[in-house]
């Protein structure tokens, strides 16, 4: 009798879960599902949720509560959902490492930072790996 071992589905409606390993292959996953779930999730990730403001004295201030507009509202209930997202998809592990981040763009930068490095981090890994070769 053959034993079928079952991993993650591969659903259309929840996440691809990460609990700390292969996140290269969990970032490409989960750009797609967020792409294919709202773009515009996309790129509030992407670029963050944009603080409304207002002008005063020819300077951006931003705005109370009470003046938010409709596009303010959805703009906060895109990051709230991406947020979401985030939270279903990550392990407690990972949970702990983002869970003060008050943006999904926060979030992705925090998990990307943390599993692939900084830019100085990739540089001395290239650079090390070449001196191997050598």
């Amino acid at each position: 009798m053959a034993t079928f071992i079952c991993g993650e589905s591969q659903s259309l409606y929840r996440p691809p879960y990460i609990d700390g390993e292969n996140y290269g292959y969990w970032k490409t996953r989960m750009t797609i599902f967020i792409q294919a779930l709202n773009y515009n999730l996309w790129d509030i990730i992407m670029d963050g949720p944009n603080i409304p403001t207002t002008i005063v004295d020819y300077k951006g201030v931003p705005k109370l509560k009470n003046e938010y507009t409709i596009f303010d509202k959805q703009n906060f209930q895109l990051n709230a959902r991406a947020m979401h997202v985030f939270y279903c998809a990550l392990g407690p592990n990972e949970f702990n490492r983002i869970h003060s981040c008050l943006s999904a763009k926060e979030i992705w930068d925090k998990l990307k930072s943390t599993h692939e490095g900084t830019n100085q981090v990739k540089d001395s890994r290239i650079d090390m790996l070449i001196h191997e070769y050598k």
